[in-house]
């Protein structure tokens, strides 16, 4: 069965390029038509059976997208969006050359990582964008049905929210600077497939933040309302309305509007006064251990949306996360990664990560070669074929964001605790687990949310999107306001004393904090954006 997926994306991909002009490669294809040998949308779109094609390849395009042309590296969910989140923040540590320039925010607006970024992200909107054209017109000339034209529609529309809101935080100043009013991204919605549709997509205006995020929430709530609830398989990988509830949870989040996240939440099943907590829509609810959703990535109760990746579809040995994110060699199987990037031992040996937290023991690993005393993460286990999913919004994170939203709105709230042990009492000893009386003010229990977020969604992408919704909040924000301080390779030490619960020691900065107010904070447009869109600026000082 796995087989036959990964061929139907392989032909999808192929199908999807064809009918787009858009391509990954870089943005000044939106006047680069190539109408030899290309399927028109009315030969796409006029079967079921291809337009389901054609979806499974817009999936696909969210999988490996293109690396300056040339095959995939998980550009941009299928492995980027986590490893350059990951490198943004301060939780891992790079070790070789490969993140370098992202580590240490030394970007410029022609570096392949932002640029790829860029490029890949709206080569997905626009296959979204084809999509949603094609079924419209599918479901007028009676080949499929209208509900299942705004069911297509719907998934295109989550993907195509989830990938503008990965733009927004990449590439524009929070929303809680400003309530928005920063500039944003172009937010596009016109499919380009002709000479005057590439002129009008080109020209799209970045707008502001605020715009951004009203069409973000525009597309999710048009997704919650079409999609269904369940699906009787690819549960995970294909869109639901669980997941556009759940995705809706973290853009309020991002917003700072927490009776919205609240109320988003509780579709999923979060308004319980005490778990355990279970979703009626989905269902979802947590794996009984932590590492549940990574021991079985493609069959679990706690993934709402991963991105599919397989042995004929991933990112490759320069992308896929177990590559990219596991030692050279461990004691617990033969499969090895590239040494590319640890665990910070400053996250490891970290007083808010409690000794017996089992989520050492299941989700970290130590390397037992070269550099044998590191630790590495150990979601993502299948070096060999790259067959881990990536996993994009889970019910772990659903909790945290509406327990954060309770400890923001209430004082000490009980609701607050109840949805943050359901996440950490199962990972942690019963002597360390929280009660009310563990705090003296709201701003404690607040903390301690977001001390779990860091050590529950290690290694998934989480880190820098927090750091930036954050950012304007002198009790949360991390040193500055900006880029966090950078541990360095050569300031861990070698002996193995660096990792240590018993002693807990700190290991020095190598790479100085950046302020907010950094040009580096966030990323430059790419040339190629700039030069084919007379409408858009470069971000200051760039």
């Amino acid at each position: 069965m796995k087989t036959i997926r990964n061929r139907m994306l392989t032909k999808a991909a192929l199908l999807i390029t064809m009918i787009t002009v858009f391509s990954a490669t870089s943005c000044k294809k939106y006047t680069e038509l190539n109408p030899i040998n290309s399927f028109s949308e009315s030969t796409a779109f006029d079967t079921p059976a291809s337009i389901e094609l054609v979806m499974a390849g817009v999936y696909n395009a969210a999988t490996v997208g293109t690396y300056n042309g040339t095959t995939g590296r998980g550009y941009p969910f299928g492995a980027a969006s986590i490893e350059q989140a990951e490198m943004r923040g301060e939780d891992m540590v790079n070790l070789e050359a490969f993140y370098q320039i992202t580590y240490e925010s030394t970007i410029t607006a022609s570096t392949a990582n932002n640029v790829n970024m860029w490029s890949n992200l709206y080569a997905l909107i626009n296959q979204c964008n084809v999509l949603i054209e094609g079924v419209t017109a599918a479901a007028a000339s009676g080949t499929i049905t209208t509900a299942m034209a705004e069911q297509y529609a719907g998934e295109a529309r989550f993907l195509r929210a989830l990938a503008h809101h990965e733009l927004v935080i990449d590439f524009c100043r929070p929303y809680v600077d400003g309530n928005g009013s920063n500039p944003g991204v172009p937010y596009r919605t016109v499919a380009i497939t002709s000479i005057s549709k590439a002129q009008q997509g080109v020209s799209v205006a970045r707008g502001t933040v605020a715009q951004d995020y009203v069409n973000i929430l525009a597309d999710l709530d048009y997704a919650e309302s079409k999609l269904p609830a369940v699906r009787s398989s690819l549960k995970i990988t294909r869109a639901t309305q669980g997941a556009a509830i759940a995705l809706k949870t973290r853009v309020k989040q991002h917003m700072a509007d927490w009776a919205g996240v609240i109320a988003e939440g509780a579709k999923l099943g979060t308004s319980a006064a005490a778990g355990p907590y279970t979703s009626t829509v989905g269902p979802y609810s947590l794996t009984a251990s932590p590492d549940g959703p990574f021991a079985s990535f493609s069959n679990n109760t706690e993934s709402i949306f991963s991105i599919e990746n397989g042995s004929a579809s991933n990112g490759g040995t320069n992308g896929a996360l177990p590559n990219m994110f596991g030692p050279a060699k461990n004691a617990i199987n033969a499969l090895v990664g590239r040494n590319l990037v640890a665990t910070n031992p400053n996250l490891y040996n970290a007083s808010f990560w409690v000794t017996g937290d089992s989520r050492r023991s299941l989700l970290q690993i130590q390397q037992t070669t070269t550099n044998a005393f590191y630790f590495f993460n150990y979601k993502y286990r299948d070096p060999l074929n790259s067959t881990d999913y990536a996993p994009i919004i889970r019910y772990a994170e659903v909790l945290l964001n509406v327990a954060e939203a309770y400890s923001r709105t209430a004082a000490l709230s009980t609701r607050a605790l109840n949805l943050l042990n359901a996440v950490r009492n199962r990972a942690v000893p019963v002597a360390n687990q929280f009660t009310i009386a563990s705090f003296l003010t709201q701003n404690a229990l607040t903390q301690a949310i977001l001390n779990e977020r860091r050590i529950e969604f290690a290694g998934e992408g989480r880190r820098w999107p927090d750091i930036t919704r954050l950012s304007q909040e002198a009790s949360f924000a991390v040193a500055g306001g900006g880029i966090p301080a950078k541990v360095l390779k050569a300031n861990i030490a070698t002996d193995g004393s660096g990792y240590n619960v018993v002693t807990r020691p700190v290991t020095a900065s190598g790479k100085a904090a950046l302020p907010y107010t950094d040009i580096h904070y966030i990323w430059p447009i790419p040339l190629d954006e700039l030069n084919a869109n007379p409408n858009i600026a470069q971000n200051p000082g760039y």
